[in-house]
């Protein structure tokens, strides 16, 4: 299996439905991504198919990932889940297919992990990730999966700076997939990040893109209008110096926007 490579940014889909998410996704394409993300839960992969369908692109150009939703995650559900999702986006396999959370009860990293091992052999999907792992259910994972771990997708931008588990998969040579980089539009309201934009006279938005890019983890922003998609793609054009990076680590906040209380999810201390 030819090792994962992906671009330095990649497109969202939460929260996009019906035709809105198809033009979305097209644009993006049209734009320049091609690492589009979607999942289970967020009730659009068809929607992602249909962009998919209708893109010139070939499809070998392009990165398609997809997440199973927590009360899919024992084997028999992983797999016919996986199975769906494939016949909704219109695709023979994708790139990426994550655990989208480690939910308790249904997640057991033996028995989930060797159902996402099958689906690697079955050529199914070509890569395993995960989503919402802490260090200590990444080390569980790496252990158990007879298949690379190839990416943990957690939340991640300045307000949320993830260096313990930034460094920790770097060690390990696993990406991080960084959703939610514009933490939820809250970024524009720090004035450290709106000193940095006015000096390149770009948006603060392409601030957050731009430091996350920097430290090598990829962003996966969601955007619908076609200026907002291209500003998101345009943060690959920015270059962040010392006194930048120095201006953006100032900022003392530390707080999450995802935190569902359905997961309990027991996160990592700093």
């Amino acid at each position: 299996m030819a090792e994962l490579k992906l671009p330095r940014i990649g497109f969202g889909t939460w929260q996009l439905k019906g035709e809105t998410c198809t033009k979305s996704v097209l644009k993006a394409i049209d734009i320049g991504f091609r690492h589009i993300d979607t999942a289970q839960a967020y009730g659009n992969e068809s929607q992602v198919g249909a962009a998919l369908a209708e893109a010139t692109i070939d499809r070998k150009d392009l990165i398609i990932a997809t997440k199973v939703w927590i009360h899919k995650l024992r084997p028999k559900s992983v797999k016919k889940s996986t199975y769906q999702s494939l016949e909704k986006l219109r695709l023979d396999n994708v790139d990426l297919l994550y655990v989208h959370w480690p939910m308790p009860f249904f997640y057991k990293a033996n028995k989930t992990l060797a159902a996402f091992s099958e689906l690697v052999d079955e050529g199914k999907i070509k890569h395993v990730g995960v989503s919402n792992f802490n260090i200590k259910r990444l080390d569980e994972a790496i252990a158990t999966c007879d298949k690379p771990i190839v990416a943990n997708q957690v939340e991640h931008h300045p307000l949320l700076k993830q260096k313990t588990l930034r460094e920790y998969q770097a060690q390990k040579n696993i990406y991080l997939v960084a959703y939610s980089p514009l933490a939820r539009g809250k970024i524009k309201n720090y004035p450290e990040i709106s000193q940095v934009a006015s000096k390149h006279r770009v948006s603060e938005f392409q601030v957050s893109l731009a430091w996350i890019m920097e430290h090598g983890a990829v962003p996966i922003p969601k955007a619908t209008s076609e200026s907002h998609i291209k500003d998101c793609h345009d943060a690959l054009n920015i270059t962040l110096d010392a006194e930048d990076l120095e201006i953006i680590e100032s900022i003392q906040t530390e707080k999450r926007c995802v935190n569902p209380p359905f997961v309990r999810p027991k996160w990592d201390k700093p």
